[in-house]
């Protein structure tokens, strides 16, 4: 296989993986975390960078993806896990969410707000390029990857490039959430752009387009999908820092209320009106490849699962109920988003090390059960907690465990859980 081949499907699962939260989040992190930028980036880098490298490697390491990573708990679980994560990351809060962020950053600002008519029209537009460009998944590399990522990648840096010399503001007190614990935080916010569950998913992409191109050895499947995943991460890293950076100098970033804010406000005074324009490039290049590659995984996963309907036939429902669901707007779409994210979150990264660790602790169905049943006590808190329906009762009864107060409670009682399934299994 060419090695220019394993950079476009690199640049690819990049263009994938920068959506919308990974263009917003980076720039409130930056204005938030104030002078403890370094640990709340590097925090965010790991949830936002490293596990959904993980993630893919451990679906090409398995056998049939995210519904085997699942399975090793139950079958039923597998299969509901799955559908979740698909679920979530696609029609009902991923895709949406896209297109919301594409409007409101790239449309929006052209007509002085938002308007329903204009959501409507716009994303009526986009989704049905979604439809188009996600008909043909062997297709993906030459269009994402050769065509759309490098015009991605070259809007990026101009704002980028022209912000640093510019931009020179000094880094101002964290915020309350970074001054305590500004790793943890950080570390939380990287949930948010959904790319560690996304992986799950995105993770059948790379391999189909790696057996599209003729690859069919386990070995060079796992081998040529790191090598993508690296490129990806890497580039995924360097724009999480870059525009972070512009949330900590820009001069009057605190007077925003998030990163898309402080992001069209720094086009607007780096380029002037032309500044928009770079912006909105940015913004529907990085939603629409996200939102397409969503769009096909999604489909391939419902029509391996549920045959009766065609993949083309998945892309149309999943494209309706995206568009249905993006009119909603988009503060709506992550209000009920983030409670179900916080949720999913550690389920997904616990079956995720599990799968990677499995060469060193083996594989026993106890290990998994008493790793996700000790997880899911401190899942359904966090979700409660989103929800505002925490209770003090139960939040003293299971608090008194190591990062509890950082929302990272469940990570010692996973671990603990595995070990005594682990035990189990061996006597």
């Amino acid at each position: 296989m060419k090695k220019t081949d394993i950079v476009l499907i690199g640049l690819m699962l990049f263009a994938l993986f920068f959506g919308a939260g990974n263009l917003i989040f980076p720039p409130y992190l930056g204005m938030e975390a104030g002078k403890d930028f370094l640990p709340a980036i590097t925090g965010f880098v790991i949830t936002g960078v490293s596990l959904p490298f993980l993630a893919v490697l451990a679906i090409a390491l398995s056998k049939d993806g995210i519904t085997s990573i699942g399975s090793r708990v139950h079958p039923l679980f597998g299969l509901g896990f799955a559908l979740l994560i698909y679920l979530a990351i696609g029609p009902f809060f991923g895709i949406p969410r896209g297109a919301s962020v594409a409007y409101e950053m790239g449309v929006a600002p052209f007509f002085n707000g938002t308007s329903a008519i204009h959501l409507f029209l716009f994303t009526a537009l986009f989704f049905a390029i979604v439809y188009v460009l996600s008909l043909n998944p062997s297709k993906l590399v030459d269009t994402v990857g050769q065509f759309l990522t490098p015009v991605l990648l070259l809007a990026i840096a101009a704002l980028c490039i022209v912000a640093f010399f510019q931009f020179d503001a000094p880094a101002g007190e964290p915020a309350v959430k970074y001054a305590d614990a500004s790793f943890t935080a950080g570390f939380i916010e990287g949930y948010l752009t959904m790319d560690t569950i996304a992986a799950l998913a995105f993770g059948i992409v790379v391999i189909t387009s790696l057996r599209n191109k003729g690859i069919t050895n386990q070995a060079q499947i796992v081998r040529y999908t790191a090598t993508a995943g690296l490129i990806a991460a890497a580039g995924l890293a360097i724009v999480y820092v870059a525009i972070g950076w512009i949330g900590v100098h820009m001069p009057g970033a605190d007077q925003f209320e998030n990163g898309a804010s402080i992001l069209t406000a720094a086009s607007a005074a780096l380029f002037g009106s032309f500044g928009n324009m770079l912006l909105g490039v940015i913004v529907a290049l990085a939603c629409l490849t996200t939102c397409i590659g969503l769009t096909s995984a999604c489909a391939q996963f419902f029509e391996e699962k549920w045959p009766k309907l065609s993949y083309k036939k998945y892309v149309l429902l999943f494209t309706l109920i995206s568009l249905l669901i993006a009119n909603l707007g988009l503060t709506m779409i992550i209000s009920f988003s983030v409670p179900v994210l916080v949720m999913l979150y550690p389920f997904a990264i616990v079956l995720i090390m599990l799968s990677l660790l499995q060469p060193l602790i083996g594989q026993s169905r106890p290990m998994y059960i008493g790793a996700v049943l000790l997880t899911t006590v401190y899942s359904l808190h966090g979700g409660a907690v989103a929800l505002g329906l925490e209770t003090e009762a139960f939040a003293h009864w299971i608090g008194w465990v190591p990062f509890f107060e950082s929302g990272l409670g469940w990570i010692v009682p996973a671990a603990a859980g595995a070990l005594i399934g682990r035990l189990i299994k061996a006597t």
